[in-house]
């Protein structure tokens, strides 16, 4: 498992990749969103010379507020564009994958309309992709697209779509946390997690780990039973890193603690079957 956290959007890229390898992490979730990180704006040149001076590995994480489905044909295309340049340079400075947030507004627009949009939007980008060998993965979204059937409306027809699990958002907006759900159904096909905490609800507070009342353990233990071990990202959103540091050693404690209670409970299972087999 590999713990990042990602750039400001309003900050040098440069200077951020350095303060995330001088705290010891282990990869950049590169974000390419305005006014400073924009696709237009960055150099992706020096980008992945300081990674890998950095010996940092890198993913790709687009701006949320992208009019995917917009019903002005004029105006998603200029969204497809954008999501085609910044796929174009995550593949020049590293990255093996670019994530996509689904849009869901459409004014005056039924569900059906916006789900249709966004498989549109996302056929042309898997398409683009494969030049690349990257993938595209959608993020899990507060209210329209935070359970397995939701977010089946884009991967079932999309089998190439992979997964980009937020844990955090699965808390909000629902009776209870949805990231079992999810992986349950789609565990296979999640690519990259971000982690937070926040109180339930509606707000996205982005909190460190054990500021709110995320389930930590249950969450970790899920990812770990439907075989992930890929990056995680602490998207915890504070000016004082010692915050982050914090969530980080938590996060490595618990993934660490969850990894050696399931291998003693599977050496127990086995000593159990040979000595049942021995009688």
């Amino acid at each position: 498992m590999l713990i990042g956290a990602m750039n400001h959007p309003s900050q040098d890229v440069v200077s951020e990749i350095r303060w995330m390898a001088d705290l010891g992490l282990d990869f950049v979730d590169l974000t390419l969103e305005p006014p400073t990180a924009a696709s237009w704006r960055v150099d992706t040149k020096a980008i992945r010379r300081t990674l890998n001076d950095h010996n940092l590995a890198v993913v790709g994480h687009t701006a949320f507020y992208l009019p995917l489905c917009s019903p002005f044909e004029n105006i998603r295309q200029a969204a497809v564009d954008e999501l085609r340049r910044c796929l174009d340079l995550f593949s020049e400075v590293g990255a093996p994958c670019m994530n996509v947030h689904p849009d869901r507004h459409a004014p005056m627009h039924d569900r059906a309309f916006y789900i249709q949009r966004n498989i549109e939007t996302l056929a042309t980008l898997l398409d683009h992709a494969r030049q690349y060998t990257m993938c595209v993965m959608i993020e899990n979204l507060p209210g329209d697209f935070n359970s397995a059937h939701q977010l089946g409306e884009l991967l079932v027809p999309l089998p190439e779509l992979a997964l980009h699990l937020d844990i955090g958002h699965a808390n909000l907006l629902v009776p209870r946390n949805t990231t079992c759900e999810i992986l349950a159904a789609y565990g296979k096909r999640v690519r990259h997690v971000h982690l937070h905490d926040n109180k339930g609800g509606h707000m996205d507070l982005h909190l460190p780990l054990g500021a709110g009342n995320l389930d930590l353990p249950a969450a970790l233990r899920a990812l770990q039973e439907c075989g992930y071990d890929g990056t995680i990202t602490l998207e915890v959103f504070t000016t004082d890193r010692h915050y982050l540091t914090y969530s980080r050693d938590v996060l490595r404690r618990t993934w660490d603690t969850l990894k050696a209670q399931a291998a003693e409970s599977e050496r127990t299972e086995v000593t159990l079957e040979r000595m049942t087999a021995a009688r």
